[in-house]
């Protein structure tokens, strides 16, 4: 660290609860749907680059469809656009399955030891949501996705609503997230917020409104252990 450079912020102490979102932070879907949408798209001939996938990470696939809209056109077809993806993110989910994130299960393990309630705060739909999270489900004291709320990140209402449902307030809830977007929707209700960066580097904008980026659930782990 350069003598210039801050010292990352401390984990505040009255942190009773983890707020976390699932794709890219908790498991490793996002290269499954990046896949995914990208040969949806160029059977219609809307090519999705790598760039342009970065874009929507971390939003609603309502929000992602009007952006593909706005940028194709008539040439988009929003409806077959969807029904493909999910054929063929369904296929690849069945013959691989869903890989967790390396040091997901000690991060919930710890939080279940200090009697840190949790909450999964993601804006895949309901049903995705369901066949994601599978045996993970009964981990958590509440699952908010993009179907439960009117705005999807980067508005903060699926990290307000996760903290409600836990009847917490939401500085004393800690978000975990991979995406600029849901790090920009956690700031945004006043939760406090770990970056880990799955697919997407942060801007020096999101890393500074971020207690920290860290490189892994193993390193948020140890930052809690350390705080308490």
């Amino acid at each position: 660290m350069r003598p210039d450079t801050p010292a990352p912020a401390a984990l505040p102490r009255d942190i009773a609860a983890l707020v976390l979102d699932m794709d890219g932070l908790m498991m490793d879907t996002e290269r499954v749907y990046r896949a995914a949408w990208q040969h949806a798209a160029a059977e219609q001939g809307c090519p999705i680059d790598d760039a342009l996938y970065l874009t929507f990470v971390g939003r609603t696939n309502p929000d992602a469809e009007k952006m593909l809209e706005a940028m194709f056109g008539s040439a988009f077809s929003a409806p077959l656009f969807r029904r493909r993806w999910m054929e063929l993110w369904r296929a690849d989910v069945a013959s691989h399955g869903i890989p967790t994130k390396p040091g997901l299960a000690g991060l919930l393990d710890l939080a279940d030891e200090h009697g840190i309630v949790k909450a999964v705060a993601t804006s895949s739909a309901r049903q995705e949501t369901a066949l994601i999270l599978r045996g993970l489900a009964n981990r958590f004291d509440a699952v908010v996705t993009g179907d439960d709320i009117p705005r999807g990140k980067p508005a903060p209402d699926i990290f307000l609503a996760a903290a409600a449902r836990l009847c917490m307030p939401p500085a004393r809830c800690l978000a975990l997230e991979d995406s600029e977007a849901g790090v920009l929707a956690a700031a945004a209700a006043g939760m406090p917020v770990i970056m880990v960066p799955d697919l997407q580097q942060p801007s020096d904008e999101i890393a500074g409104l971020a207690l920290r980026v860290c490189a892994s659930l193993d390193e948020v782990r140890e930052m809690m252990v350390d705080s308490r």
